[in-house]
């Protein structure tokens, strides 16, 4: 006779509660579990970013309190070979996940695994709601979380980027409240107008995006382009030095990064947190998580990157349409 446990799937809890970006390279994991394991498993998953699983076909809601369910506390220990492997941040989550299951999983896909509905798809965008029409627009990002600070870029450089495109790109400021971004002019904002679905829907509705390593950018990636078009969502990411190309990068990307080019990054990302202490009691304004180069409130990795070479990188996408 058979074992009907045996055969039935098994049934899977994925639990991390990180931030969105780490929440969308989870989402490549489950996807590529059950492509090359159709059948095997059923997964639910527990996070901070529950608007990033919506229309995810992926997904059965489970109990914890089945006693067939196993919950797995997800995490990335690849990160710490990330300077010396080639491998980028979609194999963190596999790879565990691999250890955990005995599996072979491998990416599908180099993006995360964002799904819209149709009804979704058939909505107009924030921006449309707010100007009357459909004109492409891009989306940038003036700063980020206060706990990584040596991943913000120059707000006034982000406003000379607007200004030297006014006329020829309709920029829409995004940011949570509690985060530092700072105010642009010329632009359509929405800083603290969009939820994360709504931001999906921002990035499925855009053009392009200006970004730091941040959530955007793995959003420019995961999310598909509303037009159907196969072709890579365009995404100037101001970089630095923080984080090691490979790790990070997407194709069809252009990512400014200086690697290579410092002590403090010459042999891959430094992973520091900070550029100045903020007294607010974090471990991150300890004296190993500070930058070792500051220039006033920028690490020099970030000063390093000018206004004409991001303009140069969106010139790329604007000059090359076909």
């Amino acid at each position: 006779m058979v074992n009907e446990k045996e055969t039935a799937p098994q049934k899977l809890i994925l639990e991390n509660y990180q931030s969105p970006g780490d929440i969308v390279m989870l989402t490549a994991a489950v996807r590529d579990l059950h492509l090359l394991y159709p059948g095997r498993y059923l997964t639910d998953v527990r996070t901070s970013s529950p608007g990033l699983w919506e229309q995810n076909p992926f997904i059965t809601p489970l109990e914890e309190s089945d006693p067939d369910v196993r919950c797995i506390p997800m995490n990335y220990p690849l990160i710490h070979q990330s300077n010396t492997l080639p491998y980028h941040f979609i194999h963190g989550f596999i790879q565990y996940l691999n250890f955990q299951l005995g599996t072979a999983i491998y990416p599908t896909a180099f993006k995360g695994d964002i799904h819209l509905s149709e009804q979704e798809m058939s909505w107009i965008s924030q921006v449309q709601e707010i100007t009357g029409n459909d004109k492409p627009f891009w989306v940038i990002v003036s700063g980020g979380k206060y706990d990584f600070t040596c991943k913000w870029w120059d707000a006034s450089r982000c406003q000379q980027v607007v200004d030297h495109f006014l006329g020829r790109i309709q920029f829409v400021q995004v940011g949570e409240l509690v985060h530092n971004h700072p105010p642009l002019n010329n632009v359509i904002d929405l800083r603290g107008k969009t939820d994360l679905r709504q931001l999906v829907r921002l990035v499925y509705h855009s053009a392009g995006i200006v970004c730091p390593v941040t959530l955007l950018m793995h959003l420019a990636a995961a999310v598909p382009m509303n037009n159907g078009s196969p072709r890579l969502r365009p995404c100037v990411v101001i970089a630095g030095g923080r984080e090691p190309v490979q790790w990070e990068a997407y194709p069809g990307h252009q990512f400014l990064h200086t690697i290579g080019a410092l002590p403090c990054c010459a042999t891959g990302g430094c992973w520091r947190s900070r550029v100045l202490p903020l007294g607010d009691g974090d471990e991150k304004d300890a004296p190993d998580q500070l930058c070792m180069h500051p220039v006033g409130f920028l690490p020099k990795c970030m000063d390093m990157i000018s206004v004409e070479e991001v303009v140069q990188k969106i010139n790329l996408y604007l000059d090359n349409k076909y």
